[in-house]
C-alpha cells in the first residue's frame, strides 16, 4: 500500500467514523448521568429520515439539519419521559424507540415520497458538501489547471496529499465531530454542570441532598444525547450520503454503545474507539478481496468486522469497565 493509498484509507475512516463518534458522545453524556440509551440507534435513523425528507422539500441542508435535530429531541423526550419520569426499565425504553423509529420513518417516507421508503436523491444545495480549506489541492484547482483532481493529487509531495486528502475536504459536520470531543471532556471535567453530571450518574441522593434537581440534570443529559445523535442522523443523510434509505443505520448506535464501552465511557479514548471502528468499515469498503496465502477472504466477512469486533468488546475483551455506579436505576426522592 503506497503512502497516497494510505492517506485515502484514513480519509474515509474519519468519514465514516464521524456519525459513530456523535452518538458515542451522545451517549456518553446520557450514561454519565446514569441513564443508559440503547435507543441511540432509534434516534439517528429518524434523524436521518427527516433531515433527507426537509432537505429534499425545501432544498435547504440546513433546514434539513435543524428537523432531524429536533425529531432526535421528541424520541429523547419520551425517552427520559418514561425512564426519568415514570421510571421505567431504561432498556425496554430505548429498545421500544429503536423499533418506534423503525418502522415510522418508512411509513412516513412512503406517505410522502411514494419511493418504497426511501427520499428522493438530494442535489447541491440539500447536502452538506466538502469544505476546501486555504492552500489545499480541490475540485477548483483541477478545473483551472484543465487537469483530473486525482492526477494533481499523485503528483503533490507527501505534506501536501495529507492536507489535502487528509485534513481539508471534509463536510463541515466532520470538524464539529471532531471539535466536540475536547469540549465534550471540558464540559464533563471542568465545569460545575460536568460535576454535578457525573455526580448523578454514581450517587443521585448525595445530588439531591445538595438540593441540585437529580431530574433536571438527567433531563439535560438526555437532551445533549438528542441533540448530537440529531447531527449524527442528519450527516448519514446529507453528508455521508445523499438522502435516506431504509434502516440507513445498519446497527451504527449499537456500535457506538460499544464504542463507549470500549473507551470506559471517557471522551478521548472514544475518539479513538470510533476512528477504529470507521477504519474497518473503511477497509471493508475499499478492499473488497484480500488475498492471504492463495485464500481469498469473501466480501461478506470484509463487510461484518465492525460487528465482529463489536460482538468482541462486548464480550469483555476490553478489560474492566465499570459503567457509573446509578445506571439504569431510576431514582426515587426520599421522602
Amino acid at each position: 500500500m503506497d503512502f497516497l493509498t494510505l492517506i485515502q484509507v484514513l480519509d474515509s475512516s474519519m468519514r465514516m467514523a464521524t456519525p459513530l463518534l456523535l452518538a458515542c458522545l451522545a451517549g456518553l453524556f446520557s450514561e454519565r448521568a446514569g441513564i443508559f440509551d440503547i435507543g441511540l440507534e432509534g434516534k439517528m435513523l429518524m434523524a436521518a429520515f427527516f433531515s433527507a425528507a426537509v432537505a429534499a422539500i425545501t432544498g435547504n441542508v440546513w433546514l434539513g439539519l435543524l428537523a432531524g435535530i429536533a425529531s432526535s429531541l421528541a424520541l429523547s423526550g419520551l425517552h427520559g419521559l418514561a425512564s426519568i419520569t415514570f421510571r421505567g426499565n431504561q432498556l425496554i425504553s430505548g429498545v421500544a424507540l429503536n423499533f418506534l423509529a423503525s418502522g415510522l420513518t418508512v411509513l412516513i417516507a412512503q406517505s410522502w415520497f411514494q419511493q418504497g421508503g426511501r427520499t428522493p436523491s438530494l442535489m447541491t444545495a440539500g447536502r452538506f458538501n466538502g469544505i476546501e480549506l486555504p492552500f489545499a489541492i480541490g475540485p477548483a484547482d483541477a478545473e483551472a489547471a484543465g487537469r483530473p483532481l486525482s492526477e494533481m493529487i499523485k503528483e503533490a509531495s507527501m505534506v501536501q496529499q495529507l492536507y489535502s486528502e487528509l485534513i481539508s475536504g471534509h463536510s463541515i459536520l466532520v470538524y464539529v465531530s471532531l471539535l466536540a470531543v475536547p469540549l465534550t471532556w471540558w464540559v464533563l471535567f471542568r465545569t460545575r454542570f460536568g460535576l454535578r453530571l457525573r455526580a448523578v450518574g454514581e450517587n443521585p441522593a448525595a445530588v439531591d441532598t445538595a438540593g441540585i434537581s437529580v431530574q433536571g440534570l438527567r433531563f439535560a443529559a438526555v437532551g445533549i444525547c438528542g441533540l448530537l445523535c440529531g447531527i449524527a442522523g442528519a450527516y448519514l443523510a446529507t453528508g455521508l450520503q445523499a438522502g435516506f434509505v431504509k434502516e440507513m443505520t445498519s446497527g451504527r448506535g449499537y456500535i457506538a454503545l460499544a464504542a463507549l464501552i470500549f473507551a470506559k465511557w471517557r471522551p478521548w479514548h472514544a475518539l479513538g474507539a470510533c476512528l477504529l471502528f470507521g477504519l474497518l468499515q473503511a477497509v471493508a469498503l475499499r478492499f473488497q478481496s484480500i488475498q492471504l496465502g492463495g485464500f481469498t477472504i469473501p466480501v461478506q466477512v470484509m463487510d461484518a468486522l465492525p460487528y465482529i469486533l463489536t460482538v468482541v468488546i462486548l464480550a469483555g475483551f476490553v478489560g474492566k469497565a465499570i459503567p457509573p455506579r446509578a445506571g439504569g436505576d431510576p431514582y426515587v426522592k426520599e421522602r
